[in-house]
């Protein structure tokens, strides 16, 4: 990855918005929504963060960066950023804009073998923002298993959605989902979700 590049000559945030438009466009059934995050959106996602210092965080449906810039003000250092994204388009403009975090272009199902060995082990956090809601029950079983796999026991992963109910069957997929915050201040107005295994029932 290149280094010495400042986070602020980034390309420009209106350009990014004019680039998920086009792609939007292009491909709807692809990308989640006709806009990126708001900046409020951002921010609610990145305050539900569990990640401990050293640790890496994932955003899957990484679009034009909308949501790695608030990662990136809630502290998450960018060299410890690891944005998947199937786009072709979008995943370059996320090097350009993101020198310093890992980018792998190409699909989430990938991801486990895609990640950099300075990785394994070290996810604290995983943000989704693919719409699963697309996906068949199997692909939705496989991925979020993969998602909760690659993170320390007991944790969640974030889902973004801009569905007024649950963004995916949780308890037939062995999940439990929470609610964890709605935004009004986004186009359309979004959730964001926690998801975790069901734990076993006590005696």
């Amino acid at each position: 990855m290149p280094h010495g590049h400042h986070p602020h000559s980034a390309p420009p945030v209106n350009g990014a918005t004019s680039l998920f438009v086009r792609r939007f466009l292009a491909r709807p059934g692809a990308v989640a929504a006709f806009l990126p995050s708001s900046p409020a959106f951002s921010r609610a996602i990145a305050r539900h963060l569990a990640r401990a210092a050293d640790e890496y965080v994932v955003e899957l449906g990484a679009g034009t960066g909308s949501v790695t810039r608030a990662l990136l003000a809630a502290g998450v250092p960018e060299e410890r950023l690891i944005l998947v994204e199937i786009d072709p388009e979008m995943a370059a403009y996320l090097h350009r804009a993101f020198p310093r975090a890992t980018v792998i272009a190409g699909s989430a199902f990938d991801l486990p073998d895609a990640l950099p060995a300075s990785a394994s082990g070290r996810i604290g956090d995983v943000v989704c923002g693919v719409p699963l809601a697309l996906f068949s029950l199997d692909q939705q079983r496989r991925l979020t298993g993969m998602m909760l796999d690659l993170l320390p026991a007991g944790r969640y992963f974030l889902m973004l959605t801009y569905r007024p109910a649950a963004p995916i069957p949780g308890p037939r997929l062995g999940l439990t989902g929470k609610r964890l915050e709605t935004v009004l201040l986004n186009l359309p107005p979004g959730s964001v979700w926690g998801y975790a295994r069901n734990r076993p029932p006590t005696a």
